[in-house]
């Protein structure tokens, strides 16, 4: 069998650009969450959804309960609340919005709120697929992560790589620097 060392590993799958998400569900009577970027989608029909968290992380022993959960998809103006969930707390106040089947976070650029559909054994994560129960998305700005960076969007391209359409601007555009910043924080106690 090949040793793939863990920090080879966590780099080459850093070059995988991803959406940034926040795992959000009720325990001991309150709203909770975990930021997760591995996030895919399953099925059409039905309506499924997949989410990977780590078995040590406190997210996987609820979820593993059968409990309900919403997968909320960032928005770029939202890297604060990326950072909060990874265990890197701001002082911004959160904004829950209460769901039929979980919290959710006010201003999210897509959310998907979900009822458990199965765990599978993924080595030390634990795979949780969900069924759609209700979902909502707006115009606003993906928040990506790519190389231990936060991003925004960039242009749209066509099948011959040529700009087809220039990035829009972000919402509440954050200066190089501050992103960066954040991101290096993010990935410190993220990956």
């Amino acid at each position: 069998m090949t040793t793939i060392e863990a920090s080879s590993l966590r780099e080459c799958l850093g070059r995988f650009a991803t959406g940034v998400t926040v795992v959000t569900y009720w325990a001991d009577g309150a709203p909770r969450g975990a930021t997760v970027n591995a996030f895919s989608s399953i099925s059409l029909d039905p309506p499924l959804i997949l989410v990977s968290l780590s078995r040590k992380a406190k997210a996987a022993q609820y979820l593993s309960e059968g409990r309900g959960f919403c997968v909320n998809v960032l928005s770029s103006s939202q890297v604060d609340l990326a950072l909060n969930f990874a265990g890197r707390p701001r002082h911004s106040p959160i904004t829950w919005v209460e769901g039929s089947h979980a919290p959710r976070l006010a201003e999210s650029h897509a959310w998907l709120e979900c009822t458990p559909w199965q765990i599978y054994d993924g080595g030390d994560h634990l795979l949780h697929l969900g069924e759609v129960q209700d979902l909502s998305f707006d115009g606003s700005e993906p928040l990506l992560f790519y190389s231990g960076d936060f991003h925004n969007r960039g242009d749209e391209l066509d099948e011959h790589g040529r700009v087809r359409r220039p990035a829009a601007r972000s919402v509440t555009p954050l200066q190089e620097t501050t992103f960066r910043q954040l991101g290096e924080e993010f990935a410190a106690g993220w990956l």
